[in-house]
């Protein structure tokens, strides 16, 4: 008794909070770092006319107040973009290190984001937004991270059987051989304003978001989590390996395509709209699950929620650390995400952040 009691105890109290709590305080903590993200910028907008102007429009009463053009047209679709980038950058993270049964996968590793690197830059680089706009690089990004998705699942593929370890190292493969093609592209144009623009976009920013891109990205992004978390009980068995996965009647090689499907959703969706934001798909599924342990039933909401809370303070910080000159986001993920992790890593009780 006094053993199993001392076990309890040893075991971080998140871990033993139901899961349904750990949502409602975490969804309460990002609506509140949302608003306060609303207000912060150039013009300071005080709470307030933040939660008037949104309820106002939200409420279908039109616009009011000298801060509503700030508020809802500017502001208000960043910090939700923001949000939704941050939940799906996380959760595909917690998916592909499940798929691949490694705590270092990311999106980056399977190559997606290369990909979706190609095919914004390859637009940027000569057509522009010629094509179709606004949604020119968006559409080129997405289109992108599907063939490479594609491209690395046929050529991982082993007969009927796609290897996990066979899926890293072609996925990593093809990541640098795309990362070559985007360094060619840029040295080939002659377009100064061209190169700006890509570095900007390869660094990961939600400047200039609109309500269209926004709203669809969200809703987007939305139902792939929910999707995500419905299938979350299977991801448990896929960490056993496929010979105790098959023994408990799962197909590993069916379940992994789904997963990469989901992962090339989710990826292509953010880094359309958000550029290439690094480290938050590696980052926050580890911490997941150093908070609250390696189940995916509780690792999926949780993660979602702690990468959007943390994507929103880093957009923040992109508009206001050096003013009025913005900074990437991908530059603050990286500067403040893994230092953090690391604390975290070397304080917790087991020294990893394994997914077992």
């Amino acid at each position: 008794m006094t053993v199993r009691a001392s076990a309890r105890e040893r075991v971080p109290v998140l871990r033993r909070a139901p899961l349904w709590a750990l949502a409602v305080v975490l969804i309460v903590v990002l609506l509140t770092s949302m608003v306060i993200a609303i207000g912060i910028g150039p013009v300071a907008v005080p709470v307030g006319d933040v939660v008037d102007a949104v309820t106002r429009h939200l409420g279908g009463a039109g616009p009011a107040g000298r801060y509503d053009f700030i508020v809802w047209e500017l502001r208000v679709p960043r910090v939700l973009q923001g949000a939704a980038v941050g939940a799906g950058l996380a959760v595909a993270g917690l998916l592909t290190q499940a798929m691949t049964g490694n705590p270092l996968g990311d999106p980056y590793v399977l190559g997606l984001s290369s990909g979706a690197a190609v095919g914004a830059v390859l637009v940027l680089t000569t057509a522009g937004s010629a094509v179709l706009g606004v949604l020119t690089v968006p559409v080129a990004a997405f289109l992108g991270a599907l063939a490479a998705a594609t491209l690395v699942f046929a050529l991982a593929r082993n007969g009927s059987r796609t290897p996990p370890a066979r899926l890293v190292m072609t996925g990593i493969a093809l990541a640098q051989l795309l990362s070559g093609v985007v360094s060619f592209l840029l040295l080939t144009t002659q377009n100064s304003n061209a190169q700006q623009q890509v570095l900007f976009w390869l660094l990961g920013s939600l400047a200039g978001t609109q309500w269209p891109l926004a709203s669809v990205g969200a809703v987007a992004i939305g139902l792939l989590i929910v999707a995500a978390a419905a299938g979350s009980s299977r991801l448990n068995l896929l960490v056993l390996g496929d010979d105790g996965a098959a023994a408990l009647g799962l197909n590993s090689s069916r379940l992994r395509l789904v997963l990469l499907v989901l992962v090339t959703l989710l990826t292509g969706t953010a880094v359309a709209v958000a550029g290439s934001i690094g480290f938050l798909g590696l980052v926050v599924p580890n911490l997941t699950r150093l908070l609250v342990g390696a189940d995916h039933r509780r690792a999926v909401p949780v993660g979602a929620l702690l990468g959007a809370l943390i994507l929103v303070w880093a957009d923040t910080a992109a508009r206001v650390v050096l003013a009025p000159t913005e900074t990437p986001i991908g530059i603050l993920t990286a500067v403040f995400g893994v230092p953090v992790f690391l604390l975290v890593l070397r304080r917790s009780a087991t020294g990893t952040a394994g997914l077992t």
